[in-house]
C-alpha cells in the first residue's frame, strides 16, 4: 500500500463532527501520546526485561502513522510528498550515507 492510499484509508475513520481546529489539536496531541506509547514499547523490553512483542510495536507505529495521516490532512498534504521531502532532505544531508562524522558536521538548512 502507498502513503497516499492509505492516508485515504485512514481519514474514512476520521470523527467528521470535529472541527479544523479540534481535528489539528486531536491529531497533535494523539501524535505524542502514540509516540509515547512506541517509546514505552521499547522502555519495556530495555530496562523492564520484557520480551520484545512485534505485533504491539506495530500496532503503535500504525497508531502514529494514523495521527500523522489525519494531521496532515489538514493542512492539504500528502503522506507521499512529506516522504519524498524527507528522504530527499537526508539524501541531502547525508549523500554517501549515514556516518558518525556526517552527523556531526551535518548542515541543518538541508
Amino acid at each position: 500500500m502507498d502513503f497516499d492510499a492509505y492516508q485515504k484509508l485512514a481519514l474514512r475513520t476520521l470523527n467528521t463532527d470535529l472541527s479544523h481546529r479540534e481535528r489539528v489539536s486531536m491529531s497533535a496531541l494523539g501524535l505524542a501520546g502514540e509516540a509515547g506509547e512506541v517509546a514505552d514499547e521499547i522502555k519495556k523490553v530495555l530496562y523492564h526485561g520484557h520480551e520484545f512483542d512485534r505485533e504491539e510495536l506495530e500496532k503503535e507505529i500504525g497508531d502514529v502513522l494514523w495521527y500523522c495521516a489525519v494531521l496532515a490532512e489538514q493542512y492539504e498534504l500528502k503522506l507521499s510528498a512529506i516522504a519524498a521531502q524527507n528522504i530527499a532532505k537526508l539524501q541531502a544531508r547525508y549523500p554517501e550515507g549515514f556516518s558518525v562524522e556526517a552527523s556531526r558536521n551535518r548542515n541543518d538548512d538541508a
